[in-house]
Protein backbone atom coordinates (compact mmCIF):
# COMPACT_ATOMS: atom_id res chain seq x y z
CA UNK A 1 0.00 0.00 0.00
CA UNK A 2 1.31 3.38 -0.99
CA UNK A 3 2.35 4.94 2.12
CA UNK A 4 1.36 8.89 1.17
CA UNK A 5 -2.57 6.99 0.48
CA UNK A 6 -5.09 8.85 2.72
CA UNK A 7 -8.11 7.06 4.57
CA UNK A 8 -11.42 6.30 2.62
CA UNK A 9 -13.78 10.06 2.94
CA UNK A 10 -10.59 11.93 4.65
CA UNK A 11 -8.77 14.63 2.00
CA UNK A 12 -6.57 17.19 1.61
CA UNK A 13 -7.39 20.68 1.33
CA UNK A 14 -5.08 22.07 -1.44
CA UNK A 15 -4.70 26.06 -2.06
CA UNK A 16 -7.13 27.42 -3.86
CA UNK A 17 -9.61 25.04 -1.57
CA UNK A 18 -8.00 26.36 1.53
CA UNK A 19 -7.59 29.89 1.25
CA UNK A 20 -11.34 30.04 0.18
CA UNK A 21 -12.60 28.29 3.09
CA UNK A 22 -10.58 30.20 5.27
CA UNK A 23 -11.77 33.64 3.84
CA UNK A 24 -15.26 32.21 4.85
CA UNK A 25 -14.17 31.56 7.52
CA UNK A 26 -12.97 34.63 8.58
CA UNK A 27 -16.01 36.38 7.53
CA UNK A 28 -18.44 33.94 9.39
CA UNK A 29 -16.53 34.83 12.68
CA UNK A 30 -16.38 38.23 11.31
CA UNK A 31 -20.15 38.65 11.26
CA UNK A 32 -20.78 36.55 14.60
CA UNK A 33 -18.11 39.02 16.36
CA UNK A 34 -20.37 42.50 15.30
CA UNK A 35 -23.01 39.91 16.20
CA UNK A 36 -22.13 40.11 19.54
CA UNK A 37 -20.95 36.69 19.64
CA UNK A 38 -17.94 35.22 21.47
CA UNK A 39 -15.48 32.97 19.95
CA UNK A 40 -14.56 29.92 21.97
CA UNK A 41 -11.91 26.78 20.60
CA UNK A 42 -12.66 23.61 22.92
CA UNK A 43 -9.70 21.02 22.56
CA UNK A 44 -10.91 18.06 19.66
CA UNK A 45 -10.05 15.60 22.47
CA UNK A 46 -12.27 14.70 25.51
CA UNK A 47 -13.10 12.28 28.03
CA UNK A 48 -15.62 10.32 25.67
CA UNK A 49 -18.70 11.30 28.70
CA UNK A 50 -18.34 14.43 28.12
CA UNK A 51 -19.02 13.84 24.60
CA UNK A 52 -21.16 11.35 24.55
CA UNK A 53 -24.00 12.93 26.84
CA UNK A 54 -27.54 12.27 25.20
CA UNK A 55 -28.72 13.44 22.06
CA UNK A 56 -25.54 15.11 21.03
CA UNK A 57 -24.72 16.32 18.24
CA UNK A 58 -28.32 15.95 16.48
CA UNK A 59 -27.62 19.17 14.59
CA UNK A 60 -25.26 17.48 12.18
CA UNK A 61 -27.36 14.36 12.48
CA UNK A 62 -30.54 12.97 11.78
CA UNK A 63 -31.26 9.80 14.13
CA UNK A 64 -31.33 8.26 17.38
CA UNK A 65 -28.42 9.75 19.72
CA UNK A 66 -26.93 6.21 19.72
CA UNK A 67 -25.66 6.75 16.32
CA UNK A 68 -23.06 9.29 17.73
CA UNK A 69 -21.81 6.39 20.07
CA UNK A 70 -21.14 4.87 16.80
CA UNK A 71 -19.71 7.71 14.18
CA UNK A 72 -17.13 8.77 17.25
CA UNK A 73 -13.39 7.86 17.63
CA UNK A 74 -12.59 6.55 20.70
CA UNK A 75 -9.23 5.53 22.58
CA UNK A 76 -7.67 5.02 25.61
CA UNK A 77 -5.82 8.17 27.50
CA UNK A 78 -2.75 6.87 28.74
CA UNK A 79 -2.24 8.92 31.59
CA UNK A 80 -5.65 8.27 33.18
CA UNK A 81 -6.08 5.09 31.68
CA UNK A 82 -10.16 6.40 30.84
CA UNK A 83 -11.23 6.27 27.32
CA UNK A 84 -11.19 9.49 25.16
CA UNK A 85 -13.11 10.58 22.16
CA UNK A 86 -12.59 12.43 19.44
CA UNK A 87 -14.99 14.84 19.31
CA UNK A 88 -18.09 14.62 16.23
CA UNK A 89 -19.68 17.72 17.60
CA UNK A 90 -18.83 20.76 18.91
CA UNK A 91 -22.71 21.99 20.57
CA UNK A 92 -21.98 19.76 23.69
CA UNK A 93 -18.69 21.22 24.20
CA UNK A 94 -19.84 24.38 24.02
CA UNK A 95 -22.29 24.22 26.42
CA UNK A 96 -19.97 22.39 28.92
CA UNK A 97 -18.20 26.21 28.50
CA UNK A 98 -21.49 27.97 29.35
CA UNK A 99 -22.16 25.55 32.35
CA UNK A 100 -19.30 25.83 33.89
CA UNK A 101 -16.86 27.88 32.68
CA UNK A 102 -18.36 31.05 31.92
CA UNK A 103 -21.38 30.37 34.39
CA UNK A 104 -23.23 33.37 33.50
CA UNK A 105 -26.87 34.41 34.42
CA UNK A 106 -27.89 36.38 31.75
CA UNK A 107 -27.77 35.75 27.73
CA UNK A 108 -24.66 34.40 26.52
CA UNK A 109 -24.00 34.51 22.69
CA UNK A 110 -21.15 31.84 21.55
CA UNK A 111 -19.77 30.91 18.32
CA UNK A 112 -17.01 28.45 17.15
CA UNK A 113 -15.30 26.63 13.91
CA UNK A 114 -12.96 23.89 14.26
CA UNK A 115 -12.81 20.27 12.89
CA UNK A 116 -14.85 17.12 13.63
CA UNK A 117 -14.05 13.91 13.25
CA UNK A 118 -16.86 11.50 12.22
CA UNK A 119 -16.02 7.19 11.71
CA UNK A 120 -18.43 6.89 8.77
CA UNK A 121 -19.07 10.05 6.44
CA UNK A 122 -22.81 11.49 6.91
CA UNK A 123 -23.68 11.21 2.92
CA UNK A 124 -22.20 9.59 0.12
CA UNK A 125 -20.13 12.82 -0.95
CA UNK A 126 -19.45 13.72 2.02
CA UNK A 127 -16.20 13.93 3.99
CA UNK A 128 -15.39 12.62 7.39
CA UNK A 129 -13.04 15.56 8.63
CA UNK A 130 -15.91 18.45 8.84
CA UNK A 131 -14.94 21.77 9.57
CA UNK A 132 -18.02 22.69 11.42
CA UNK A 133 -19.11 26.66 11.97
CA UNK A 134 -21.76 27.73 14.67
CA UNK A 135 -23.10 30.06 17.08
CA UNK A 136 -25.42 29.07 20.37
CA UNK A 137 -27.31 31.23 22.45
CA UNK A 138 -27.63 30.32 25.49
CA UNK A 139 -30.40 32.23 28.44
CA UNK A 140 -33.16 32.95 26.62
CA UNK A 141 -36.08 30.49 25.92
CA UNK A 142 -38.41 33.30 23.91
CA UNK A 143 -39.01 33.15 20.34
CA UNK A 144 -36.60 36.23 19.93
CA UNK A 145 -33.65 34.01 20.46
CA UNK A 146 -35.09 31.30 17.55
CA UNK A 147 -35.39 33.88 15.68
CA UNK A 148 -31.96 35.62 15.93
CA UNK A 149 -30.29 32.61 15.66
CA UNK A 150 -32.58 31.75 12.64
CA UNK A 151 -31.67 35.26 11.14
CA UNK A 152 -27.98 34.93 11.66
CA UNK A 153 -28.09 31.57 10.12
CA UNK A 154 -29.20 32.70 6.91
CA UNK A 155 -27.29 36.37 6.64
CA UNK A 156 -24.00 34.53 7.19
CA UNK A 157 -25.15 31.91 4.41
CA UNK A 158 -25.81 35.08 2.29
CA UNK A 159 -22.44 36.51 2.65
CA UNK A 160 -20.35 33.22 2.14
CA UNK A 161 -22.03 33.66 -1.14
CA UNK A 162 -24.68 30.81 -1.18
CA UNK A 163 -27.43 31.69 -2.83
CA UNK A 164 -30.92 30.32 -3.79
CA UNK A 165 -31.37 29.01 -0.11
CA UNK A 166 -34.86 26.97 0.96
CA UNK A 167 -35.71 26.94 4.54
CA UNK A 168 -37.51 24.26 6.25
CA UNK A 169 -39.05 24.74 9.67
CA UNK A 170 -40.64 22.19 12.02
CA UNK A 171 -41.62 22.14 15.16
CA UNK A 172 -40.81 18.69 17.79
CA UNK A 173 -43.57 20.18 20.60
CA UNK A 174 -46.34 18.78 18.15
CA UNK A 175 -45.14 15.58 17.74
CA UNK A 176 -44.02 15.71 21.64
CA UNK A 177 -47.60 16.90 22.53
CA UNK A 178 -49.53 13.94 20.47
CA UNK A 179 -47.24 11.09 22.22
CA UNK A 180 -47.70 12.80 25.59
CA UNK A 181 -51.66 12.60 25.46
CA UNK A 182 -51.49 9.39 24.17
CA UNK A 183 -49.24 8.20 27.43
CA UNK A 184 -47.48 5.54 24.50
CA UNK A 185 -44.52 2.97 25.90
CA UNK A 186 -41.21 4.37 24.89
CA UNK A 187 -40.77 1.46 22.83
CA UNK A 188 -44.03 2.53 20.62
CA UNK A 189 -42.97 6.18 20.98
CA UNK A 190 -39.46 5.50 19.38
CA UNK A 191 -41.18 3.22 16.52
CA UNK A 192 -43.45 5.98 15.59
CA UNK A 193 -40.82 8.60 15.50
CA UNK A 194 -38.67 6.30 12.72
CA UNK A 195 -42.22 5.50 10.82
CA UNK A 196 -42.39 9.21 10.66
CA UNK A 197 -39.19 10.49 9.79
CA UNK A 198 -38.94 7.69 6.92
CA UNK A 199 -42.37 8.51 6.49
CA UNK A 200 -43.28 5.25 6.28
CA UNK A 201 -47.44 4.92 5.71
CA UNK A 202 -48.33 1.37 6.57
CA UNK A 203 -45.71 1.02 9.36
CA UNK A 204 -47.44 4.72 11.14
CA UNK A 205 -50.93 2.74 10.31
CA UNK A 206 -50.13 -0.11 12.31
CA UNK A 207 -48.58 1.43 15.65
CA UNK A 208 -51.79 4.25 15.71
CA UNK A 209 -54.09 1.53 14.81
CA UNK A 210 -54.75 1.05 18.81
CA UNK A 211 -55.16 4.89 19.74
CA UNK A 212 -58.55 6.16 20.05
CA UNK A 213 -59.80 8.03 16.39
CA UNK A 214 -58.48 11.85 17.23
CA UNK A 215 -54.65 10.19 18.29
CA UNK A 216 -54.92 8.66 15.02
CA UNK A 217 -55.63 10.75 12.70
CA UNK A 218 -53.36 13.52 13.99
CA UNK A 219 -50.79 11.51 13.78
CA UNK A 220 -51.60 9.59 10.32
CA UNK A 221 -51.70 13.72 8.74
CA UNK A 222 -48.41 14.80 10.37
CA UNK A 223 -46.42 13.11 6.99
CA UNK A 224 -49.39 15.02 4.90
CA UNK A 225 -48.16 17.88 6.69
CA UNK A 226 -45.07 19.86 3.81
CA UNK A 227 -45.31 22.28 2.15
CA UNK A 228 -45.84 25.92 1.52
CA UNK A 229 -46.16 27.65 5.08
CA UNK A 230 -49.84 29.11 4.63
CA UNK A 231 -51.53 25.74 3.70
CA UNK A 232 -49.50 23.59 5.79
CA UNK A 233 -50.51 26.03 8.75
CA UNK A 234 -54.64 26.08 7.78
CA UNK A 235 -54.51 22.28 7.20
CA UNK A 236 -52.85 21.76 10.54
CA UNK A 237 -55.36 23.93 12.56
CA UNK A 238 -58.24 21.86 10.93
CA UNK A 239 -56.36 18.31 11.20
CA UNK A 240 -54.66 18.17 14.17
CA UNK A 241 -56.08 18.70 18.03
CA UNK A 242 -56.25 21.87 19.93
CA UNK A 243 -53.75 19.81 22.55
CA UNK A 244 -51.59 21.77 25.10
CA UNK A 245 -48.83 22.73 23.07
CA UNK A 246 -49.54 22.56 19.60
CA UNK A 247 -51.29 25.64 19.25
CA UNK A 248 -48.03 27.52 20.73
CA UNK A 249 -46.20 25.28 18.11
CA UNK A 250 -48.35 26.79 15.15
CA UNK A 251 -48.64 30.06 16.25
CA UNK A 252 -44.34 30.09 16.69
CA UNK A 253 -44.12 28.72 13.27
CA UNK A 254 -46.41 31.28 11.34
CA UNK A 255 -44.80 33.99 13.10
CA UNK A 256 -41.08 33.03 12.82
CA UNK A 257 -41.82 32.21 8.73
CA UNK A 258 -43.02 35.66 8.07
CA UNK A 259 -40.56 37.31 9.59
CA UNK A 260 -37.81 35.02 7.65
CA UNK A 261 -39.26 35.13 3.68
CA UNK A 262 -37.22 37.90 2.71
CA UNK A 263 -33.69 36.64 3.24
CA UNK A 264 -34.30 33.14 1.44
CA UNK A 265 -35.84 32.03 -1.92
CA UNK A 266 -38.54 29.79 -0.24
CA UNK A 267 -39.87 28.60 3.35
CA UNK A 268 -41.47 25.75 4.00
CA UNK A 269 -42.77 23.76 6.81
CA UNK A 270 -42.47 20.14 7.88
CA UNK A 271 -44.25 18.70 10.91
CA UNK A 272 -43.07 15.23 10.35
CA UNK A 273 -39.18 16.06 10.03
CA UNK A 274 -38.46 15.63 13.75
CA UNK A 275 -34.71 15.79 13.48
CA UNK A 276 -33.20 16.36 16.41
CA UNK A 277 -36.26 14.99 18.53
CA UNK A 278 -33.93 13.16 20.78
CA UNK A 279 -32.31 16.42 21.45
CA UNK A 280 -34.45 19.02 20.27
CA UNK A 281 -36.94 20.73 22.89
CA UNK A 282 -39.12 22.94 20.29
CA UNK A 283 -38.52 24.89 16.86
CA UNK A 284 -36.01 23.37 14.32
CA UNK A 285 -34.44 24.29 11.17
CA UNK A 286 -32.55 23.40 8.45
CA UNK A 287 -31.03 25.03 5.15
CA UNK A 288 -31.54 23.45 1.35
CA UNK A 289 -29.93 24.27 -1.94
CA UNK A 290 -30.01 22.31 -5.24
CA UNK A 291 -26.25 21.82 -5.38
CA UNK A 292 -26.49 19.29 -2.17
CA UNK A 293 -28.52 15.93 -1.11
CA UNK A 294 -28.12 17.15 2.31
CA UNK A 295 -29.11 20.04 4.48
CA UNK A 296 -26.28 22.82 4.37
CA UNK A 297 -27.22 23.88 7.68
CA UNK A 298 -28.87 22.58 10.86
CA UNK A 299 -30.42 23.85 14.48
CA UNK A 300 -33.23 24.10 16.21
CA UNK A 301 -33.36 24.64 20.30
CA UNK A 302 -32.14 22.22 22.85
CA UNK A 303 -33.16 23.50 26.70
CA UNK A 304 -32.25 20.49 28.35
CA UNK A 305 -28.53 19.72 26.58
CA UNK A 306 -27.13 22.04 29.42
CA UNK A 307 -28.65 19.24 32.35
CA UNK A 308 -26.17 16.82 31.51
CA UNK A 309 -23.36 19.16 32.68
CA UNK A 310 -25.78 19.78 35.87
CA UNK A 311 -26.99 23.11 34.59
CA UNK A 312 -29.97 23.29 32.81
CA UNK A 313 -30.39 26.59 30.06
CA UNK A 314 -32.50 28.10 27.56
CA UNK A 315 -30.56 26.98 24.01
CA UNK A 316 -30.76 27.36 20.66
CA UNK A 317 -28.09 27.52 17.92
CA UNK A 318 -27.14 26.18 14.38
CA UNK A 319 -24.20 25.13 12.63
CA UNK A 320 -22.63 23.80 8.88
CA UNK A 321 -19.84 22.52 7.68
CA UNK A 322 -17.66 25.08 5.65
CA UNK A 323 -15.69 22.06 3.38
CA UNK A 324 -19.72 21.66 2.23
CA UNK A 325 -20.84 25.24 1.38
CA UNK A 326 -17.47 25.10 -0.52
CA UNK A 327 -18.50 23.02 -3.13
CA UNK A 328 -21.48 24.69 -3.66
CA UNK A 329 -19.96 27.82 -5.01
CA UNK A 330 -19.40 28.63 -8.38
CA UNK A 331 -15.59 28.52 -9.70
CA UNK A 332 -13.65 31.30 -8.67
CA UNK A 333 -10.48 32.35 -10.48
CA UNK A 334 -6.76 32.38 -8.41
CA UNK A 335 -5.87 35.70 -7.46
CA UNK A 336 -2.40 35.68 -8.95
CA UNK A 337 0.24 37.67 -7.35
CA UNK A 338 3.29 39.64 -8.46
CA UNK A 339 6.55 38.41 -8.91
CA UNK A 340 9.80 40.04 -7.65
CA UNK A 341 13.42 39.01 -8.56
CA UNK A 342 15.54 37.42 -6.68
CA UNK A 343 18.40 39.36 -8.26
CA UNK A 344 18.39 43.11 -9.25
CA UNK A 345 17.43 43.46 -12.39
CA UNK A 346 18.19 46.23 -14.85
CA UNK A 347 16.85 46.96 -17.97
CA UNK A 348 19.25 47.62 -20.59
CA UNK A 349 17.87 48.04 -24.01
CA UNK A 350 15.06 46.13 -22.49
CA UNK A 351 16.49 43.12 -22.04
CA UNK A 352 17.33 42.22 -18.33
CA UNK A 353 20.29 41.05 -16.72
CA UNK A 354 21.02 39.84 -13.56
CA UNK A 355 23.42 42.07 -11.38
CA UNK A 356 26.52 40.69 -9.97
CA UNK A 357 26.77 43.41 -6.96
CA UNK A 358 24.23 42.08 -4.82
CA UNK A 359 21.25 40.90 -3.71
CA UNK A 360 17.73 42.24 -4.33
CA UNK A 361 16.67 42.60 -0.59
CA UNK A 362 19.67 44.77 -0.15
CA UNK A 363 17.85 46.83 -2.70
CA UNK A 364 16.27 49.71 -0.42
CA UNK A 365 13.78 50.60 -3.07
CA UNK A 366 13.03 46.87 -3.84
CA UNK A 367 12.19 46.27 -0.13
CA UNK A 368 10.40 49.32 -0.18
CA UNK A 369 7.79 48.37 -3.33
CA UNK A 370 7.23 44.99 -2.20
CA UNK A 371 6.49 46.08 1.09
CA UNK A 372 4.17 48.60 -0.41
CA UNK A 373 2.23 46.42 -2.62
CA UNK A 374 1.72 44.00 0.12
CA UNK A 375 0.57 46.51 2.74
CA UNK A 376 -2.06 47.15 -0.22
CA UNK A 377 -3.33 43.49 -0.24
CA UNK A 378 -0.95 41.96 -3.27
CA UNK A 379 0.77 38.89 -3.02
CA UNK A 380 4.43 39.33 -3.92
CA UNK A 381 6.72 36.56 -4.15
CA UNK A 382 10.55 36.21 -4.37
CA UNK A 383 11.46 33.90 -7.50
CA UNK A 384 14.16 32.22 -6.62
CA UNK A 385 14.88 30.19 -8.56
CA UNK A 386 14.46 32.93 -11.88
CA UNK A 387 13.31 30.56 -14.25
CA UNK A 388 11.08 32.32 -16.42
CA UNK A 389 9.24 29.22 -17.34
CA UNK A 390 8.39 28.38 -13.93
CA UNK A 391 6.69 31.62 -13.47
CA UNK A 392 3.00 30.19 -13.50
CA UNK A 393 3.85 28.06 -10.74
CA UNK A 394 4.56 31.26 -8.60
CA UNK A 395 0.79 31.76 -9.15
CA UNK A 396 1.62 35.41 -10.34
CA UNK A 397 0.57 37.72 -13.42
CA UNK A 398 3.13 40.37 -12.82
CA UNK A 399 6.37 41.38 -12.09
CA UNK A 400 8.03 43.97 -10.69
CA UNK A 401 11.33 45.45 -13.24
CA UNK A 402 13.37 48.15 -12.95
CA UNK A 403 13.18 51.02 -15.45
CA UNK A 404 14.34 53.97 -15.49
CA UNK A 405 15.54 53.43 -12.20
CA UNK A 406 11.90 53.13 -10.65
CA UNK A 407 10.77 49.60 -9.87
CA UNK A 408 7.45 48.99 -11.30
CA UNK A 409 4.63 46.56 -11.71
CA UNK A 410 4.22 44.83 -15.46
CA UNK A 411 2.15 42.22 -16.66
CA UNK A 412 4.04 38.73 -17.29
Amino acid sequence: MQNWLLPEFVEDMLPDEAWCIERMRAQFLDLLRKSGYQLVAPPLLEYAESLLIDGSAEKLLAGHPDDMDLRTFKLVDQLSGRTLALRADITPQVARIDAHLLNRQGVTRLCYAGSVLHTQPVGLTRTRELLQIGAELYGHGGLESDLEIQQLMLQSLALLGIKDVHLDLGHVDVFRALVSHAKLDKNIESELFVALQSKDSAALQSLAKPLDATLRNALLALPTLYGNCADVLAKARKLLPDYPGIGSALDDLQSISGKLQPLVSSVGIDLADLRGYHYHNGMVFAAYHAGSHDAIALGGRYDDLGKSFGRARAATGFSMDLRQLYRLLPPQAARLGVCAPHYEKLLSGGCPTKSLTGHPLDDAALRDKIAQLRAAGEAVVVDLLGDVTLRRELQCDRELVLRDGVWQVVAL
